[in-house]
């Protein structure tokens, strides 16, 4: 769930959380897709920043990422503690990958 300068937006990515401005009120919803319009909207109304769901897209192939990773951990051995790592990192690119769609 990163927070993302206005700037840094595409269109297609959903908010996770409310935009509202500084009284308080909700100016777009938790969930809307955004568009170049409400982008450009945001950036007239000065909003510095907004919370989208996901986060970016992995710009690699899932099996690139987790063949890179086997690679990186190779001089490791058995050592207990550097698997638990390993899994934890692999894990981590399953979920990119699933939240994602791909």
């Amino acid at each position: 769930m990163p927070k993302l300068i206005i700037s840094d937006l595409k269109p297609g990515m959903r908010l996770l959380k409310p935009v509202t401005n500084a009284s308080g009120m909700v100016l777009l919803t938790e969930g809307l897709e955004l568009t170049e319009e409400l982008i450009e909207r945001l950036h007239k109304m000065e909003i510095e920043n907004v919370t989208v769901r996901g986060g970016n897209r992995p710009t690699r192939p899932k099996e690139e990422l987790l063949a890179e990773l086997e690679h990186r951990f190779k001089k490791t051995g058995t050592e207990p503690q550097m698997a638990v790592l390993k899994k934890i990192l692999a894990d981590h690119l399953e979920g990119l990958y699933q939240d994602n769609g791909l």
